[in-house]
């Protein structure tokens, strides 16, 4: 197993836990205040999803040799925004946490599903794949408007190093993303003065209380949304890239760890779709059967990231966000060109295809539940109806 580690995936792997961690816990921290957390019950819950999704990660990954990306429900930590405090406050919310961990664990157990999940066409689980990304291969451009001297040192470190060495250019770029942050990013003097004064480590227990309006307003919302617009779009990802996934096996190990997190304030833990694009593509390594590395070097990344969840999170606070999904967006690049190709490659499926990935890229969510998700329904009922209509046509014929 060891002989299988690499370089190009430990990096790619460091890259992933990053980009998932720093570019989107502050979502998270939104969502567990919103619900009613405390301060500190907000950073245990933090810690909780990020060593939970890194054990899950590093265990899927070294049973299944495929490289399985974790992660918090980022759509979930949204909805919680939006959900607002329940009565009973914050032990209400874990409770319907519990509640929704449960739920994943079934769905996980159903064989229909895991079937249903399995059988998406490769064109449309690219398509899909293509649509999640474009939106992030914008960042570094976007960084570049947002300020020229921060953005453009990133852009033309990954453009120079990847002429001579491609698989050197993100790492090249997170260099320089450390050289902009350190000497051109003016940072209050508040925030220098917090990183002395921040917990390191901070775990707190929350008894649940179980709620029908908890149930109603957090439970099952969440199990949707996480289901819908993390865990098929993950499985998909996986897909996309020419492995095997094992839906339910999966989907009920991050239920486990999810129910595992809860009562320390951990809203869900899913199948991650973007940073499983990095983990799961070629930058990971050539060999597919090697880049399961990727996956558990990112498991073990985010295990560090969730121990020292207090003093990280306050220094990635540092840099604006922007010059983090730049980051991000240049290691997305080659996954995005790969899937657009794969996706739009067969003229048959190429329309159902363009409806997918319009659709997935268009940031609209409807009932709650991401574009990904409609994206695929979208695309799959095009696939039908002209597999039916191209059936009676030629009945017709006849």
């Amino acid at each position: 197993m060891f002989r299988d580690l690499s370089s190009q995936a430990a990096v790619m792997g460091l890259l992933a836990a990053f980009a998932g961690f720093a570019g989107s816990f502050a979502v998270v921290l939104q969502g567990l205040t919103a619900v009613g957390a405390s301060e500190a019950q907000a950073a245990s819950g933090l810690t909780a999803a990020a060593v939970a999704m890194g054990l899950s990660g590093i265990l899927l990954s070294a049973h299944s040799k495929m490289p399985v990306s974790a992660a918090w429900s980022t759509p979930g930590a949204a909805l919680l925004v939006t959900t607002g405090a329940v009565q009973g406050g914050f032990p209400v919310a874990v409770g319907a946490f519990i509640v929704c961990a449960i739920g994943i664990i079934a769905a996980g157990l159903w064989r229909p599903l895991g079937r249903a999940i399995a059988s998406i066409p490769a064109p449309l689980a690219n398509a899909m794949l293509a649509g999640i990304l474009i939106t992030l291969c914008f960042a570094p451009f976007k960084a570049i408007a947002f300020d020229p001297l921060l953005g453009l040192p990133i852009l033309i470190a990954w453009i120079v190093v990847a002429a001579f060495n491609r698989l050197m250019a993100v790492p090249a770029a997170l260099v320089a993303f450390a050289g902009v942050v350190m000497f051109g990013v003016d940072v209050p003097a508040e925030k220098l003065a917090a990183l002395s004064t921040t917990p390191i480590l901070q775990i707190e227990w929350v008894t649940p209380q179980f709620t029908l309006a908890g149930l109603i307003n957090i439970a099952i919302p969440l199990f949707i949304v996480t289901m819908a617009s993390q865990n098929i779009p993950g499985i998909a990802v996986i897909k996309s890239n020419g492995y095997e996934p094992k839906p339910g096996q999966w989907f009920s190990v991050t239920g486990v760890f999810s129910l595992l997190g809860a009562p320390f304030g951990s809203h869900a833990v899913n199948l991650a779709a973007i940073t499983a694009a990095m983990c799961a593509g070629e930058d990971a390594h050539p060999d597919k059967d090697k880049r399961y590395w990727a996956g558990i070097i990112s498991g073990v990344g985010y295990v560090v990231f969730g121990l020292f969840a207090g003093i990280i999170t306050t220094l990635v606070s540092l840099a604006p966000t922007i010059l983090i999904l730049a980051v991000a967006g240049l290691a997305l690049i080659g996954a995005f060109s790969k899937a657009a190709v794969d996706a739009f490659e067969n003229p048959s499926t190429r329309e159902a295809a363009a409806v997918t990935f319009l659709i997935s890229a268009s940031g609209i969510s409807v009932l709650g539940v991401s574009g990904a998700f409609w994206g695929l329904i979208a695309g799959g009922l095009i696939m039908l109806m002209k597999k039916y209509l191209g059936k009676r046509a030629t009945g017709f014929l006849k």
